[in-house]
């Protein structure tokens, strides 16, 4: 299967460990038909032993008849094995080869309908029971490490639904614990497989920055109220993504030039901004809400490095005129250290817990 047949076909592919339905009926269809060859050989080479009431004579054939209804059970009796050599094959060698040869068959048949039987159940079950989930439309190199961030800041496995046109990429997110759809996510029938419509959030990871409009434009569509989250790669674009439904557009290739001419004028301040994008490694930014008693007072006196205070939707740096009395409702960016480096931030030498409300940012 292509890409292109793919999105046309969407499909859900949850994680599993187990090898396909087709891979199993395979392995005992070659079974089958080695133990039926092997009654075959066994009856041929001593077809002096047995008697046809028909010609009396044994042709190959009629060893592919007697194997065929013997392991089967048939048993029609018109070929019987009349010597002792003969029947003594047929206790201690076609005997056991007609049991195993049934059990093969039965347990092909109930492991398939167990595995189908099983796998819709989980889908429905799945779709029925996600919801408040977020969406990655796309398993590339900026998904994965927005899903890295996403699973260091708390986000279980389980809530997030990987969606890309690549069934092996989707595979490989299937396995590490992520449902998948298989599909294009400019298609409004693929996110909704995704329950887009019931996502609380939606990160666009594609690779083309067309593509991410599309992709905007229809996760928007189907979701008002999600917020989404999306990467372009030239800055031009920007504005396109806002007015497609973007909530929040990062450029990926500018800011990666921004961060090397940090690093060749101020490596130190350059290593500090890879250690905010580092989620859990060090030094991270969280948005906590602001407490009872910090509510008046100034930015500056609460209690963690405060940068910024988001009041109504906007956004105060440290500096405005605004931060000078906190109010009921302000958000507060403040930097927090997680401590793995070995720099304790309390007595204990531990990190300090996040305030109420804190989520990273």
């Amino acid at each position: 299967m292509n890409g292109r047949d793919a999105a046309q076909r969407p499909f859900v592919m949850l994680p599993s460990a187990k090898a396909g339905p087709l891979r199993a009926v395979a392995r005992r269809i070659l079974l089958a038909l080695f133990l039926l060859l092997s009654v075959v050989a066994a009856v041929y080479a001593d077809r002096g032993g047995y008697r046809d009431s028909g010609d009396g004579r044994l042709s190959l054939l009629d060893a592919f008849y007697y194997a065929s209804v013997t392991v089967s059970t048939t048993g029609y009796g018109d070929i019987t094995p009349v010597s002792d050599a003969a029947r003594l094959v047929n206790i201690v060698f076609i005997t056991p080869v007609r049991v195993l040869f049934l059990i093969v068959l039965v347990g092909t048949t109930l492991e398939v309908l167990a595995e189908r039987t099983r796998d819709d159940w989980r889908k429905s079950r799945w779709r029925a029971r996600v919801r408040d989930h977020v969406v990655v439309a796309g398993y590339g190199t900026k998904g994965r490490s927005a899903i890295r961030t996403l699973l260091s800041t708390g986000v279980p496995p389980e809530s997030i639904v990987v969606v890309d046109p690549d069934p092996r990429v989707v595979a490989e997110a299937a396995e590490a614990g992520f449902a998948g759809i298989v599909g294009d996510a400019t298609r409004s029938s693929v996110l909704r497989q995704a329950s887009v419509h019931r996502a609380s959030e939606i990160v666009v990871a594609s690779a083309r920055d067309d593509t991410a409009v599309l992709i905007t434009l229809t996760a928007r569509q189907l979701n008002p109220r999600a917020g989404i989250q999306a990467a372009v790669r030239e800055s031009e674009n920007v504005p396109l993504l806002r007015q497609s439904g973007a909530d929040h557009v990062v450029t990926s290739s500018e800011a990666a030039g921004r961060l090397l001419g940090v690093s060749t004028t101020q490596p130190n301040v350059s290593e500090v901004i890879e250690d905010l994008l580092d989620q859990g490694s060090g030094l991270d930014l969280v948005e906590r809400e602001v407490l009872p008693d910090e509510v008046g007072g100034p930015l500056r006196a609460v209690g963690d490095p405060a940068l910024a205070v988001v009041r109504g939707g906007r956004l105060l740096p440290f500096d405005h005129a605004g931060c000078a009395a906190l109010e009921p409702g302000d958000l507060l960016i403040v930097a927090r250290s997680s401590a793995p480096r070995g720099r304790p931030t309390g007595q204990d030498g531990t990190a300090a817990p996040g305030g109420p409300g804190e989520r990273t940012s």
